[in-house]
């Protein structure tokens, strides 16, 4: 899909998913960091009119923690507010109230909205994570406008999405999302970071994400938020691979998320991958956290990228972790650079004992009964870029 077809697709959009960052719903005042009520009820009319169109929405919006820092902050001693408990609490202070004025906001337009808080756990577990999608199917189906944020008061460190971005772009495959419009305080994506290099240049389309190297550079972290263009760009990426096309626009500017969905060229379109990714896969590669790691050597490497093979053991050369059959690994080249994603066939201990092997060697080791691959293609994704790459070429 080139930028040519932007009118055509978003023409047909039938279900969107809209992420709103912290900078967009929040704003400095004399107290401190607040919830700015007016972008509330900006964000929210242009949503309604989108509804009235009878389009889908599906809203995942930041903004707990910045606007429990403004209650809390309210008095003349502020507490400083650093480190996941506090954010927790900070969050738990702020939620009811992001929630609140998202539900006046709906309500006064007739819509019914409806909050649903996930962590990371939520979707990696296959049981949960179709629960999750029968929740959303039914609210969808009443017309509801589910209202989406990470479970930051209960989540530990190792169950975190991370930032909202990662969160969308996880939801996109559970909600079967035909469009991703992500609402930042940046005026989409420019070819450097406008704050540091005023010559950058904006960029209207990107057409082949896959190619775009992302570094440090692209942003640092905006100082409400957890993320930056790096992870809307990151996340751009994995909708790409299901076949979404993205939008990055700024939720500051007036009606921008009417007028990017009508067409105007407003913001950055990032065109989808022509091959699309299965919903299964897709779940494979980046719902999971890899319990351990394979390293393989070339003719592996070559095997798997090249000639779409199954990984055997005799292209193993190390294996790292405890895993047990069925967990999702990462396969690495001998240098430790990520050729795929694939759930394992046999424990740690297993493989260790067969790799090199060639296949009929296998059942001298193991027994009989067993796979003659480590690796089944049907259960890999190779070059899913979970890992973040070395340099890049946007802000």
């Amino acid at each position: 899909m080139s930028e040519d077809d932007r009118s055509s697709h978003l023409s047909g959009v039938r279900r969107v998913l809209v992420k709103i960052g912290s900078a967009v719903l929040t704003h400095q005042t004399k107290r401190g960091l607040e919830l700015d009520n007016l972008v509330v009820e900006s964000l929210v009319a242009q949503i309604s009119e989108l509804h009235d169109r009878d389009m889908d929405i599906v809203l995942v919006s930041s903004g707990a923690v910045a606007a429990g820092r403004g209650v809390i902050c309210m008095s003349d001693e502020c507490p400083d507010i650093h480190g996941l408990p506090d954010r927790q609490a900070a969050s738990a202070v702020g939620q009811s109230r992001l929630m609140h004025a998202y539900d006046q906001a709906f309500a006064l337009r007739g819509k019914v909205s409806a909050q649903i808080l996930l962590t990371r756990d939520d979707l990696q577990s296959r049981r949960r994570y179709l629960n999750a999608r029968n929740t959303f199917g039914a609210l969808l189906e009443w017309r509801a406008i589910p209202v989406v944020n990470e479970n930051d008061t209960v989540v530990v460190r190792e169950l975190e999405f991370g930032d909202n971005d990662h969160l969308a772009s996880l939801l996109l495959n559970l909600v079967e999302a035909d469009l991703f419009v992500n609402l930042t305080s940046a005026k989409g994506v420019f070819t450097k970071n406008p704050d540091q290099h005023p010559d950058a240049e904006p960029l209207s389309c990107i057409s082949d994400i896959a190619s775009l190297n992302l570094n440090a550079s692209c942003g640092g972290k905006t100082t409400v938020g957890s993320g930056g263009m790096y992870s809307k760009l990151l996340a751009a990426r994995r909708a790409a691979r299901l076949g979404v096309p993205t939008l990055i626009v700024s939720g500051r500017e007036p009606q921008a998320l009417i007028r990017a969905i009508n067409g105007e060229n407003i913001g950055t379109w990032v065109t989808p991958e022509k091959k699309s990714m299965s919903r299964r896969k897709f779940w494979l590669a980046y719902n999971r956290e890899p319990s351990g790691s394979i390293y393989v050597d070339d003719g592996a490497v070559r095997a798997l990228r090249e000639r779409g093979k199954s990984l055997l053991p005799i292209g193993i050369t190390d294996v790292r972790g405890n895993f047990a059959r069925g967990a999702v690994v990462r396969i690495l080249t001998e240098d430790g650079g990520e050729v795929a994603i694939g759930m394992a066939n046999y424990r740690a201990a297993e493989l260790r004992r067969i790799m090199g092997l060639k296949t009929d060697a296998i059942e001298a080791v193991l027994g009989p009964g067993l796979y003659s691959e480590a690796v089944h293609r049907d259960n890999m994704v190779v070059d899913c870029n979970t890992e973040k790459p070395e340099d890049d070429t946007a802000y």
